[in-house]
């Protein structure tokens, strides 16, 4: 049976963890990485300098958590085809690379990518683990649903999923990502990047679509 005051410790411990992340976040969104300090973040998360290293012990500790947290979150809330949803594929992949390019396409994802970019410089660990925990994770995960589809009938795949999983990311990107990283314009919008998904969908169905 489990102890109350244990229960209550667990969780003002997870809370706590969870203000330091929420406070890391806004620092480093608002400092970039060379910017922010223990210091700035231990103010953010209403802390004291000493807890906040009892919890992380370096500055890139902390941002390597916060970029796991955040990039599997998203991977959770991306990558999936339910049930429901696979009777249309092609509406089903249409919904996912909407769901992956406007998640992509964010300003705070745009400033994530450019904080990993430039800290990837000093510390190449912190730029591994976003690619492991990020694009990387998100293909994996694609791939599995691909896998689903082709055992379902729905598609045709005798390259390597993973490839066509890629394949099909980059396509819903299209020029929008790189646009928006070098700042030649803002967030795209809603209807551009359904328009460019669309396309994207009708250029992997026409490769991976199973035909009659």
């Amino acid at each position: 049976m489990t102890n109350p005051i244990d229960a209550t410790f667990d969780e003002t411990e997870s809370q706590k963890r969870k203000d330091i992340l929420e406070g890391a976040r806004a620092v480093f969104r608002a400092e970039g990485f060379d910017g922010a300090s223990m210091g700035k973040i231990a103010a953010a998360a209403k802390v004291s300098k000493g807890t906040l290293y009892v919890y992380f012990d370096s500055k890139e500790a902390l941002f390597r958590e916060l970029v796991i947290a955040d990039r599997k979150d998203a991977a959770e809330r991306i990558f999936r085809i339910e049930p429901a949803e696979a009777a249309d594929f092609v509406e089903a992949l249409t919904e996912l690379g909407i769901r992956f390019t406007s998640s992509m396409l964010s300003r705070d994802h745009i400033a994530l990518i450019r904080m990993v970019m430039g800290a990837s410089e000093k510390f190449p660990e912190v730029g591994q683990e976003f690619f492991r925990t990020g694009p990387s994770y998100g293909i994996s995960r694609l791939a599995d649903c691909l896998r689903q589809q082709v055992e379902a009938g729905q598609l045709q795949i005798d390259d390597d999923l993973e490839l066509a999983a890629a394949h099909f990311l980059n396509l819903c990107q299209g020029n929008l990502a790189k646009q928006a990283l070098f700042g030649i314009r803002d967030v795209p919008t809603p209807e551009e990047i359904r328009r460019t998904v669309e396309s994207a969908v009708r250029i992997f169905m026409r490769a991976y679509g199973k035909t009659a």
